[in-house]
């Protein structure tokens, strides 16, 4: 990597160079790949986002000298850097996401250097750091087999797909409760808004699959997903399928049911099932038909009989079916990007 010596910039170009390192973090890169990209040391860039805290952008003027020294150098930013992107149980905190009160005494404990709550948000953001709703992961997840499966399984089937001409989708089921809801409402501060629904409590169960050219498919149920229903939903997938169906589940036990796989030997010349890594339903693009129907659909709106919940979740479905652009997108998730 070649490194910018810094002593031959003319301060022009040395406040440029400031400006373009600090641009960077505030839009999110990791001052570490800015380091990389501009070649400069670890100790520049925190030292420059040091003169940033003290002064705004006009402190990372090169022509301009002194100023109030900061209560934090550059190697302490680098540290809480660092720190708050581990587990905070490791330092004896009793959660396992970091709040700014606990940012705050982190650097208390560590620095002894007090901040007020708004400093501690105006410095995450001076690093390029945000408060984020966290990805849930299963402790169970095995990242071996997930980059195995990223590397090695999926492009395996993919080939196959192009040698067979087949077409790759991805399937999974889920449930919708009368009482859940993701809907939020403005109202008088302190007085927690109330929206009439019913109290009887029922759900819908569904299956749906997608592929990455933005087709979506899926069936609605009453009763709970057995071996049976899948085969249901199978056969209703393969109805006027112009091409061979290679179908990508989670490891459930109904996929592997005995009279799932009788059946799956029975249509092989149309159909093939293939199964994710264990706990990794971040893989599955379909998962996010769900995200779609719960949050921006079902979850805002008012419950009343079961009929009329299926009948809005129905409705929900057929409109995300006319949107094959909006399918393509659950392909460009970071997590699913894989197989778009």
């Amino acid at each position: 990597m070649k490194t910018t010596d810094a002593r031959r910039l003319t301060h022009t170009q040395l406040t440029e160079l400031r400006t373009r390192g600090v641009t960077a973090v505030q839009n999110g890169e990791s001052p570490e790949d800015v380091v990389r990209i501009l070649g400069i040391s670890r100790a520049t860039i925190y030292g420059w986002l040091v003169r940033y805290r003290q002064g705004g952008w006009g402190r990372l003027d090169a022509k301009k000298r002194g100023g109030r020294p900061s209560k934090l150098d550059g190697r302490a930013l680098a540290w809480i850097y660092k720190v708050v992107q581990k587990d905070p149980r490791q330092y004896k905190f009793k959660f396992a996401l970091w709040t700014s009160v606990m940012v705050r005494e982190i650097i208390l404990r560590q620095f002894g250097v007090s901040l007020s709550r708004s400093s501690v948000c105006r410095l995450m953001g001076q690093m390029g750091l945000s408060a984020q709703r966290p990805l849930r992961r299963a402790y169970q997840q095995d990242p071996q087999k997930v980059e195995h499966w990223l590397k090695t399984e999926f492009p395996a089937i993919r080939r196959q797909a192009l040698k067979k001409k087949a077409d790759i989708w991805f399937a999974d089921e889920a449930g919708v409760r009368s009482n859940a809801h993701a809907e939020t409402t403005w109202a008088p501060r302190g007085q927690t808004p109330i929206v009439s629904t019913t109290g009887a409590r029922f759900r819908v169960n569904l299956i749906s699959a997608v592929s990455r050219r933005g087709d979506f498919r899926f069936m609605a149920v009453d009763e709970r997903v057995t071996g049976k229903v899948f085969i249901e939903f199978l056969k209703r997938l393969l109805v006027h399928a112009p091409r061979v169906v290679f179908l990508i589940v989670d490891g459930h036990p109904t996929h592997k049911a005995v009279m799932v796989r009788k059946f799956v030997e029975t249509v092989s010349d149309k159909l093939r099932l293939f199964f994710l890594p264990p706990y990794s339903p971040e893989l599955n693009p379909d998962e996010s038909v769900w995200n779609d129907l719960k949050n921006n659909g079902i979850g805002r709106m008012p419950i009343g009989t079961k009929d009329a919940m299926k009948r809005d979740i129905l409705s929900h479905l057929r409109s995300l079916q006319k949107s094959p652009l909006r399918i393509q997108s659950f392909f460009l998730a970071p997590t699913t990007a894989y197989a778009a």
